[in-house]
């Protein structure tokens, strides 16, 4: 399949980012999510787990490898998978398993919901969001975001085409995401000083 897809990994990527720095202003265990003053930027963003969140939500094109788009992998029934290696991740890792794992499902949970949410012209519309339930497919119909164009990628107008939609996207989804960051940044001040010294930096 080389025809139009929403929304673009961008996109994708952003809500992601938001999704782990929203899950982070949650009360309960996360001062090890917060790194002092004078660390790193990667740090101070949640480091590699919040770099992961990205990726999971970007991550159910994947099967655009197996010519199965929008199907198994756009389903809630793939989010619980998550949920689950989620869980066992963070046991294995002492880390929080509620948090971790509602910071990752939820993250892969925002691609079902912007491709919902966007424009498709290439039937069958929509996802098939409640396998494995339901193999039937669902589409907002609210075209909030425009498509992505796969065909021809570095044709002018495919160039001009996605440029335009991840400025949408970013229109849409980054006022949201930088208000989550600044109100972050405001908690990692109060939190920060309850980190014990040097556990953080694994994280």
């Amino acid at each position: 399949m080389i025809g139009p897809h929403v929304p673009s990994p961008i996109g994708h990527a952003v809500a992601g980012l938001a999704t782990a720095w929203t899950a982070d202003l949650f009360p309960g265990d996360r001062a090890w999510r917060f790194a002092p003053p004078g660390t790193s930027r990667f740090k101070r963003a949640g480091g590699a787990l919040t770099l992961f969140s990205a990726a999971l939500a970007a991550a159910p094109d994947l099967d655009l490898l197996f010519n199965r788009h929008r199907t198994v992998t756009h389903s809630v029934g793939a989010v619980l998978v998550v949920a689950l290696l989620a869980a066992v991740f963070a046991a294995t890792a002492s880390l929080p398993i509620g948090r971790v794992t509602l910071m990752c499902a939820s993250a892969y949970a925002t691609h079902l919901l912007l491709d919902w949410l966007g424009a498709d012209s290439t039937p069958p519309y929509g996802i098939q969001a409640l396998w494995p339930i339901s193999k039937a497919w669902y589409i907002s119909n609210l075209d909030l975001f425009p498509e992505t164009v796969r065909r021809l990628p570095f044709a002018p107008s495919t160039l001009r085409q996605n440029a335009l939609t991840v400025a949408q996207e970013l229109a849409i989804l980054g006022p949201f995401t930088l208000g989550v960051w600044l109100v972050r940044v405001k908690t990692s001040a109060r939190l920060s000083t309850q980190l014990p010294s040097g556990n953080h930096s694994a994280k």
